[in-house]
């Protein structure tokens, strides 16, 4: 059953359209850079400004990875740095964690984050506790990335968010980019940091092509790690997302606008560190506060937002309770109508914006 879901998702990535960069026709002082490209070409730069680096991880290689993220980079690097690896998580992710004790810089890449589970024990008390447990005499510098989240018709055992499951962890960075500004930024930072980098990609947004400016297409581009991004200013509600979902959010304002609803809406990119200070700042203008992610609520990401805006001064600008949109509480169905009913959609943000202003 898995492999054949695995199939169909690998058959899905080779259909999508890799976007080739080019001069946007919508803005003449910006590019136009897919996902996919952005962490390629982070990739390719990280490796060629520092020999430390490699890739490893099932199809990386030869294949050109299963979501062709690591086009061309065995071509141009070799075996030695761009590694194919047997269907082992546990195994080659222990390798990678080894390497990185030794001074190397692996990049451990997961065909899907719902695969990381067969590599946690590895990721946490390896990676994430050793610079703790030897006293800062071992750097562990490595960042494990690939898809996270849903992607569409695998079912519940490959549609996993590990968001909050990784930033519920000391010792690890939990990275989770939007668009290719993000990925690109980010995944750099996340390589020339010290310490162990969940890297959350998500597959649908792979080939989405975003407009960039030419100083993110510089090899010097970083984006610090921790630092949110306000996407869309606004003064009447705040939305604070992360991934796929900060989609929806900017979906929901573009629509609530019209009804005279302006919603500022807050990228968290880092859900470990959390920038929480760039929320409170938000809320204490906005008064209201509405967060939306793809995981299960239970523990989620903005439970844990909700909880510190609830401890800091912000809570005492509430005009409202504030509210968590996210997946619905169940595995993730394969049927495609109930599918879309089980992640946010941007209806259901507009539903609840309104419910909290007051607004029929």
């Amino acid at each position: 059953m898995a492999g054949i879901t695995c199939k169909t998702a690998l058959l899905n990535a080779l259909t999508k359209c890799v976007v080739p960069r080019q001069l946007s026709t919508s803005s003449p002082a910006f590019l136009q850079l897919n996902v996919r490209d952005a962490l390629n070409s982070a990739m390719d730069e990280e490796m060629e400004r520092d020999e430390r680096v490699f890739l490893m991880g099932e199809e990386v290689a030869q294949y050109d990875g299963a979501y062709k993220v690591s086009r061309g980079l065995w071509k141009k690097y070799g075996d030695q740095r761009v590694i194919d690896t047997p269907i082992t998580e546990m195994g080659f992710a222990g390798i990678a964690v080894g390497a990185a004790f030794a001074g190397l810089r692996p990049i451990c890449e997961f065909m899907t984050f719902n695969f990381s589970m067969q590599a946690i024990d590895q990721i946490i008390n390896s990676a994430a506790k050793t610079f703790y447990m030897s006293a800062g005499f071992v750097n562990v510098p490595i960042v494990f990335r690939g898809p996270n989240g849903a992607a569409a018709g695998v079912a519940a055992q490959h549609s996993q968010c590990f968001g909050a499951w990784y930033s519920h962890c000391p010792g690890l960075k939990v990275l989770t980019p939007y668009n290719s500004e993000d990925a690109r930024g980010l995944l750099k930072s996340a390589i020339r940091d010290p310490d162990p980098v969940v890297f959350l990609e998500n597959e649908i947004v792979y080939g989405t092509p975003f407009d960039v400016s030419e100083e993110i297409m510089s090899k010097d581009f970083l984006i610090p790690i921790g630092k949110a991004k306000i996407e869309r200013p606004g003064k009447h509600i705040t939305a604070v997302s992360f991934s796929r979902s900060v989609g929806t959010c900017l979906e929901a304002a573009q629509e609530l606008s019209a009804a005279g609803i302006d919603v500022e809406v807050i990228n968290l990119r880092s859900l470990r560190p959390l920038d929480i200070e760039t929320v409170v700042k938000s809320v204490m203008k906005t008064n209201r506060l509405i967060t939306v992610e793809g995981g299960w609520p239970h523990s989620g990401i903005g439970a844990e937002v909700l909880s510190q805006i609830a401890e800091s001064q912000a809570f005492f600008f509430l005009d409202a309770p504030p509210v968590r949109i996210t997946g619905a509480d169940i595995p993730m169905p394969y049927t495609k109508s109930l599918e879309e009913v089980a992640l946010p959609r941007a209806q259901d943000f507009v539903r609840v914006a309104k419910k909290i202003m007051n607004v029929q």
